[in-house]
């Protein structure tokens, strides 16, 4: 639910409808990546803090300064928060608002993606490492080279081939970057235009460093045209996540300013992927982020909104929904406050 509509929002009413409560009262956190190493859940999000910086569209008022893993021995255990796991002031390039992350394991080590500004201003990606899935991790002395933007999300594959996937636009600058470039004047296409695809590359075998050029990922509609930029209904806006199923590949996102996380399927990890659907509606604040994980044969969607905070945007609280398939691999849409129901 957009944040403009919060006045008329009845709290309790709200919290007694939700499908699920937040894993963790204690501390704000959002935009939870979750993975299963060594048959135990962990979940590396955002710690939301208030930074008392005025709401802006460029997300300046999200100042988060550090990360905290949490861990599960399995989906309805108590949730553990191991401590802090990385904090800005233990990057030497980095200066401020470190965003959504994610992790992955390779090796017996454990690798922490996350996004953050430089001191110019402009976001790039890091990644730190730990033997440890809990941290804490100690990150590389700069950021990734070639990197940009923001919410980073690492899919390993059945032949142990990672990638990275990453971007969002506005806050996340990825509106000012073509074919890899930055230049201040670029903007968002125009309605008519094609829009911005989220951006993916194959990882090194050392975890490090891209293995190729980034390259930009195609969302298509129904007749393989590629989505406009106007259609804010189904247009990547941030949040990528890729899992697969029964053999396809389910690139899933957030449309931003519309409030949903959906979804296209693909035969590769590059794309094109085509539009499927919703997997989530509206949660209550503006933003809607997401992961997607399999524990013990089942799926879950872990997610956010702010309703322990009520409704304030950037102080969030991770939750976890299951997800469900019909026969033909579609996702059947979560309504986070009410019945699930097919996309009409």
């Amino acid at each position: 639910m957009p944040e403009d509509s919060i006045e008329h929002i009845n709290f309790e009413e709200i919290n007694d409808l939700a499908i699920s409560k937040p894993l963790v009262s204690h501390m704000y956190t959002a935009d939870p990546s979750a993975h299963v190493f060594n048959g135990k859940i962990y979940i590396y999000p955002s710690h939301d803090i208030d930074a008392g910086i005025p709401f802006n569209d460029n997300g300046d008022h999200f100042g988060m300064e550090d990360y905290h893993v949490f861990s599960m021995e399995d989906i309805s255990s108590e949730v553990v928060d191991n401590g802090v796991a990385l904090h800005v002031d233990d990057v030497a390039w980095a200066e401020k608002q470190m965003w959504a992350p994610d992790a992955a394991h390779k090796n017996g080590r454990y690798y922490l993606y996350f996004p953050a500004k430089r001191a110019s201003g402009i976001f790039q990606i890091g990644v730190a490492i730990s033997d440890s899935p809990i941290g804490p991790f100690v990150p590389e002395k700069d950021a990734i080279k070639g990197s940009y933007s923001i919410d980073p999300a690492v899919f390993e594959d059945e032949d142990g081939k990672h990638y990275i996937y990453f971007g969002g636009i506005w806050g996340g600058q990825l509106q000012k970057y073509r074919n890899n470039t930055y230049n201040d004047n670029n903007e968002e296409p125009s309605a008519k235009e094609k829009a911005l695809g989220p951006i993916v590359a194959l990882l090194r075998d050392d975890m490090l460093e891209f293995a190729e050029e980034p390259k930009e990922i195609k969302i298509l509609d129904e007749n393989g045209n590629e989505i406009l930029a106007g259609d804010n209904d189904r247009r990547f806006f941030e949040a990528s996540w890729v899992h697969k199923y029964n053999g396809k590949y389910y690139f899933s996102y957030s449309t931003g300013d519309t409030h949903f996380i959906c979804y296209g399927i693909g035969d590769n990890p590059y794309g094109p992927f085509t539009y499927q659907g919703r997997i989530l509606n509206p949660v209550l604040g503006w933003t809607s982020h997401h992961s997607i994980c399999e524990v013990e044969g089942e799926w879950y969607l872990f997610y956010h909104d702010s309703s322990l905070s009520k409704g304030v945007t950037h102080l969030r609280s991770m939750k976890v929904t299951k997800i469900d398939y019909l026969e033909d691999g579609s996702i059947i849409t979560i309504d986070p406050y009410g019945i699930r129901r097919l996309i009409d």
